[in-house]
């Protein structure tokens, strides 16, 4: 093996290793996410408000588009990973209710 494959092999692992705990960041993350939410959905079944809050869900997204470009990550991404992320909770919460 050359010296700069060799070296490159060598950045690759760092770069994964990196990788992997910031994977690992964002499933414990999401997880603590997900226990608020799942509260706030508990909140609002005991209290009969409804699943969704479309006025929080739009500033929301809009407050983390800002912060994805102020990141410089694709806002269009995080609006998308939002979303998502909204439906779940949206479907988690509709479950309290039942």
């Amino acid at each position: 093996m050359t010296d700069a494959v060799t070296r490159a092999a060598q950045l690759l692992k760092g770069h994964r290793e990196s990788i992997d705990r910031l994977d690992a960041i964002l499933v414990f993350t999401l997880a603590e996410r997900f226990k608020h939410t799942q509260a706030v959905g508990r909140l609002k079944a005991e209290h009969e408000l409804p699943p969704s809050d479309p006025i929080r869900e739009e500033a929301q997204i809009a407050r983390l588009t800002d912060l994805a470009t102020q990141a410089d990550l694709d806002p269009e991404f995080a609006k998308k990973f939002l979303n998502f992320i909204i439906q779940e909770v949206i479907k988690h919460h509709e479950q309290h209710q039942s």
